[in-house]
């Protein structure tokens, strides 16, 4: 089971968030956004999926929040804009 873990400015999946095998990273800009500016997987974890987990993760901790995402990474903006239970949280 792979566990995510939320750190200062990232949630992401290893022991530290200073040395990740998978990250995405965001910046709280303003009262209620929440930027996504940058994903990435490791060789090893590449093509389980890990991805979308962390994208999972982020959105419901930023919908617990009350808040809106702003996609600038490619990434995070293809799979909010491509899954409908994303759509209520772009802004």
């Amino acid at each position: 089971m792979i566990e995510v873990k939320k750190g200062i400015r990232s949630f992401y999946i290893g022991d530290s968030e200073e040395n990740p095998l998978a990250e995405m990273t965001f910046v709280p800009t303003g009262n209620n956004l929440i930027i996504i500016d940058h994903t990435y997987v490791s060789d090893e974890l590449n093509g389980q999926g890990v991805g979308k987990l962390l994208l999972k993760e982020l959105v419901e901790w930023v919908r617990s929040e009350n808040k809106k995402i702003v996609p600038l990474c490619p990434y995070a903006k293809a799979q909010m804009e491509k899954n409908e239970e994303y759509h209520d949280m772009i802004y």
